[in-house]
């Protein structure tokens, strides 16, 4: 069952790299969508300190959204996904198998820029560890909340529409809890309290988000 689990992550992450286009079309989206900000709200560096966290959080979480479609799409439609369902492995290893070389592949990139990304929007660099351990905790969560709306779209008229309407509620305390771990660090507050929600988030989604996953993959396959 593990050599299954490195064989699909290492597959997908040699596919997830070789379709670099994406991944920098992704990275250039979270660049000019911070940039448009100081417009939109003026360069006061007071102000964009003030919404940085924030603005950092959200943008990070729409990059996610972007790329969700690369989780289970292209095995949807190729077949490989039925070949791995009517295997000896349960397919709740390999949909965290997937969802892994996800956020590997497409959503480390992104927690490594959010620090420039956070310094151009004047963020106090006091606040850049707690940016980077909530990301660290946080987003790994969004991809496995993510990996459930992209099965259940699998197939589905408007997939994109339909799984952003599916997951974007799912996502907010998520969003709630990552932004909160900056401005505790900004105002000289404790960050554990919120790391360790960020955490137990984390925690509860690895079991539960795969094999709700695999069920929807399961019927979307079925229904194919």
């Amino acid at each position: 069952m593990f050599k299954a689990f490195l064989s699909l992550l290492k597959r997908d992450l040699v596919m997830g790299f070789r379709q670099s286009t994406d991944l920098y079309m992704i990275l250039v989206f979270f660049v000019i969508a911070a940039a448009l900000f100081p417009l939109g709200v003026g360069p006061d560096p007071a102000i964009l300190g003030r919404i940085a966290s924030g603005v950092v959080w959200v943008l990070a979480l729409l990059s996610i959204l972007l790329s969700l479609d690369r989780i289970f799409a292209h095995d949807y439609e190729d077949g490989s996904l039925e070949v791995m369902l009517l295997g000896p492995q349960p397919f709740i290893i390999l949909a965290l198998a997937k969802t892994l070389a996800h956020w590997l592949s497409a959503t480390l990139p992104l927690v490594i820029l959010a620090p420039v990304i956070a310094i151009m929007l004047n963020m106090d660099m006091s606040g850049i560890p707690a940016l980077m351990y909530g990301l660290l905790l946080g987003t790994p969560t969004l991809s496995l909340i993510g990996a459930v709306g992209a099965a259940l779209a699998l197939g589905a008229r408007r997939a994109g529409l339909l799984m952003a309407l599916l997951v974007l509620p799912l996502f907010i305390p998520v969003l709630i809890f990552g932004v909160t771990v900056i401005d505790a660090a900004l105002n000289s507050f404790p960050i554990r309290p919120h790391l360790l929600i960020l955490a137990a988030l984390l925690a509860g989604a690895i079991p539960l988000a795969p094999w709700a996953a695999a069920a929807a993959v399961r019927q979307a396959v079925t229904n194919k």
